[in-house]
């Protein structure tokens, strides 16, 4: 009966043209951590060490799925949607590969499965990071010590709505104490997404409905030329990389608008966008006394992103709505720590600061439209400086581990060339952490843990301009958004198979978005953040267990909050499931099935609709004792996914439908001469306000 139900699967995983994806984007921020596998007749594992999950790959049904992505997708607890990775139960998650930061999402798609030896996933980060960490995916790949020339060739072709192909090369040459490298990717992607948009309000007394329609194309080019070198001898390394990105899209919108029951008008959208960052990187290690390691890194990075955005109505008298917009941004960092034993245990003190500059031109080139939204010219400096210090040690069963990160922010913001006192700022904080651990046996431990956090919004929510959506709708940021205030207690256990993960949260002045009308000579909606105070529940049960070829894990969550804005009440929790299944078949071939669904439920201000059951699955096989992998994976298979929500906030309520382009299928083809794993071990000196950025 299973041969039966294998072969089946294999049938329709080659014949299909339709596929899967994760049923939707990750609707909370919630993230999880990786596992050790330790292997036990060539089967995965987890084992909870302190508070921090750590999974081993080698000789396990993950070791040739393919790429990184695709053993993250089938680890407990990791979900990994359009080659986004998110942690169930977790935000603000930073991934490191061999100590490095990841510096766009396709170093997963680039690193092979095989090539990696060891996934932690730290769920309660300490003070070496940044405050507003979640979690820390850590992963760790194997040393295979060659000479020479190594080579890695990737192609994939993907078919969803539209046709997509990338292409990755990489060559490295090692020789004695020295590597060199260089890669080079471009990616040509075009995504398609459909959707409706209905607003309902009372509007001088009487009831009012604003709506729009959207189909709209997102063909993008980008590319990445990254190229470096690392030293390495004894207890001494240091390296340094230098990456650059341009990105040209073309974005085209075909829909239309109304108001109550006036015929639609038909709306076009057209943006061009034309952007490119450069990030320069190095680092320095070294061993002194046998037991005193010192850390230095640096960062530089500069980015310009310029759009131009032009609304036409061709079968109407309104005019066209034209305007431009050029962000520019600068970033300095250092990251310097000491790490040493004391009183049996490790103890890691450091400092870390950064200097930030971002400007935004925003041009309205309508005149009509120029009195409700102005052109402007926003300007934000940002110097920030860290102190933290960490102590770690092991009685007997039990693990500690303590820590403080002392930070000071200078934040000065200017429009138009004025500074704005009422949003300029410099604050000081101290953000504790703790975390307690006790292991009853191989089999089972438990571990329980405080953070508090200072969360900055990201510069893009920060803005004071506003930007035209349409005839009666409005998008904008917040410039008097205040820095969010978080407290987390968090409770893991494992026994068994069996994981059990359990989230306290309250936030202070965390930021959600609304819909509200905007004082002008007509109707205006306004979309943009506010500041509100929300505490949530979170809570997961994941069992895993290998069977032979077939490794299964189940997660059943739940997510409830309590919040209340302007009178509206989104406190309807969130179900939600996940059914992975791993098959590793004779003869290199490997099969992936992973089911997913949730309920309706609120998040933050958004209620977002229910799935209850999307489907991903993928075949794949090793060539030429597995230097060549072939893939054919497919997405959303039954067209379930969706991103329907909607929000009822200050009297505006807005139900939005909308289709992702996630149905599909992709065929992977990637060839591995001499590979081995590169010895940079740069770590972010700033990654908060990376992301920020």
């Amino acid at each position: 009966m299973k041969t039966k139900i294998l072969i089946s699967l294999l049938t329709v995983f080659l014949s299909s043209e339709s596929g899967f994806s994760q049923n939707q984007q990750a609707k909370d921020s919630l993230t999880h951590e990786l596992q050790e596998v330790i292997v036990t007749a060539k089967q995965p594992a987890t084992k909870l060490v302190g508070s921090s999950l750590i999974s081993t790959i080698p000789g396990t049904n993950l070791a040739n799925l393919g790429t990184a992505l695709d053993v993250l997708a089938q680890l407990p607890m990791i979900k990994v949607t359009d080659n986004v990775v998110s942690v169930i139960g977790k935000s603000n998650i930073e991934i490191y590969i061999d100590g490095r930061p990841m510096r766009d999402e396709m170093e997963l798609q680039h690193l092979l499965s095989s090539n990696l030896k060891k996934v932690e996933l730290l769920m309660a980060p300490g003070a070496s990071y940044e405050s507003t960490t979640g979690a820390v995916l850590k992963i760790t790949t194997r040393r295979n010590f060659v000479q020479g020339v190594s080579l890695t060739e990737q192609f994939q072709l993907k078919r969803y709505r539209k046709w997509s192909v990338m292409d990755y090369l990489a060559l490295s040459y090692r020789t004695g104490d020295w590597e060199f490298f260089v890669n080079g990717t471009i990616n040509r992607n075009n995504s398609v997404n459909k959707g409706t948009t209905t607003n309902t309000l009372v509007y001088e007394g009487k009831e009012t409905i604003v709506g729009s329609s959207q189909f709209s194309s997102f063909p993008t080019t980008t590319g990445v030329v990254k190229g470096g070198f690392n030293y390495s001898r004894g207890a001494q390394s240091f390296g340094a990389y230098y990456r650059y990105n341009p990105e040209r899209g073309d974005f085209s919108n075909s829909g239309s608008e109304w108001l109550d029951n006036n015929p639609a008008i038909a709306r076009d959208i057209d943006k061009r966008i034309r952007a490119h960052s450069h990030i320069a990187s190095l680092y320095y290690e070294n061993t002194f006394a046998d037991k005193y390691l010192l850390h230095l890194d640096g960062d530089f990075r500069s980015a310009c992103d310029a759009n131009d955005v032009a609304t036409t109505y061709p079968s109407s008298t309104s005019r066209a709505v034209n305007s431009t917009d050029k962000r520019t941004s600068t970033l300095w960092a250092g990251k310097l720590y000491l790490n040493f034993p004391l009183w049996n245990g490790e103890f890691t003190v450091g400092t870390q600061d950064s200097y930030t500059h971002t400007s935004l031109d925003y041009r309205m080139l309508n005149t009509d439209v120029s009195e409700y939204i102005p052109s402007s010219l926003t300007d934000a400096r940002q110097t920030s400086t860290a102190l933290y210090a960490s102590w770690s040690r092991m009685f007997a069963k039990f693990s500690l581990t303590v820590g403080a990160r002392y930070e000071y922010v200078n934040y000065d913001l200017k429009v138009d060339g004025k500074r704005d006192d009422d949003i300029s700022r410099r604050d000081h904080t101290l953000t504790p952490d703790l975390s307690l651990g006790y292991s009853f046996s191989e089999e089972s431990q438990i571990s329980i843990s405080y953070k508090m956090a200072t969360v900055k919004p990201p510069y893009s929510q920060l803005t004071g301009s506003l930007n035209y959506t349409g005839l009666h709708e409005i998008e904008g940021g917040n410039p008097r958004l205040r820095d969010e205030r978080l407290h987390d207690i968090r409770l893991f256990g494992m026994w068994k198979g069996f994981m059990l993960q359990a989230d306290c949260f309250r936030s202070l002045d965390t930021y959600a978005f609304v819909k509200q009308v905007y004082s002008a000579n007509n109707l205006q909606l306004l979309m943009h953040p506010v500041n509100i105070d929300v505490s949530a529940l979170s809570l997961y049960l994941v069992w895993s267990h290998p069977v032979r070829f077939w490794t299964p894990s189940v997660t059943a969550g739940l997510y409830r909050q309590w919040l209340t804005v302007h009178n509206s009440r989104y406190n309807k929790p969130i179900y939600s499931y996940y059914f992975d299944n791993t098959f590793s078949l004779p003869q290199g071939w490997s099969v992936t099935a992973n089911i997913s669904g949730s309920s309706q439920g609120d998040m933050h201000t958004n209620r977002f609709g229910g799935s209850w059951f999307t489907m991903d699955a993928s075949v794949g096989k090793s060539f030429l004792n597995k230097s060549l992998t072939l893939k054919l994976s497919a997405t959303d298979i039954f067209n379930t996914a969706n991103n329907d929500w909607t929000m009822n906030t200050y009297s505006v309520f807005v139900d939005k439908r909308q289709s992702y382009d996630l149905r599909g299928v992709a065929l992977n083809i990637i060839y591995n001469f001499q590979p081995h794993k590169s010895k940079y071990k740069g770590s972010a000196a700033a990654e908060a306000e990376m992301n920020r950025l």
